[in-house]
């Protein structure tokens, strides 16, 4: 069952796709977007990343970091990004221990090997201020999230 509003996120250390490391906590006093995909390499995926780096910018003049999540290695994450003009958002390979990231947040599909595709908005403090578990082939909807931000 997925971690839910109220509760403390789960700290974490993740490889991003330039193998730079990356900490939950590291984002102390900013709003955290996680936001997990099962797969680099697909479609829905593909646009579900594109779209946070396309709206990067705003989500950071709301105090938001987005972070894309998936259990791709950090090389093939690169590889991705690169092929989709990935600009600012960084992608975390969640890649070993296998899906580590996603059981603690409670969204590892044991069955398929990967994440659920959901989004964690994690606030200044470190608890769960919004989060949201789509169906595979949902796109997630980023006004959604960043209305419930301005609110």
């Amino acid at each position: 069952m997925a971690l839910k509003v109220g509760d403390a996120a789960p700290n974490f250390k993740l490889k991003d796709q330039n193998g730079d490391e990356i900490s939950l906590s590291g984002f102390k006093g900013k709003k955290v977007l996680l936001s997990f995909h099962p797969l680099a390499w697909t479609g829905v995926c593909e646009t579900q990343m594109k779209n946070l780096d396309l709206k990067y910018n705003e989500l950071e003049k709301l105090n938001v970091v987005p972070l894309g999540i998936s259990v791709d290695s950090s090389p093939s994450k690169k590889a991705w990004a690169q092929s989709m003009k990935i600009n600012k958002l960084k992608l975390l390979s969640d890649f070993w221990p296998h899906g580590e990231v996603a059981r603690k947040y409670g969204i590892f599909d044991e069955e398929n090997g990967f994440s659920k595709r959901a989004n964690f908005l994690i606030d200044e403090e470190g608890k769960i201020e919004f989060v949201k578990v789509y169906e595979l082939r949902d796109q997630p909807d980023l006004n959604e999230i960043m209305n419930s931000i301005k609110r």
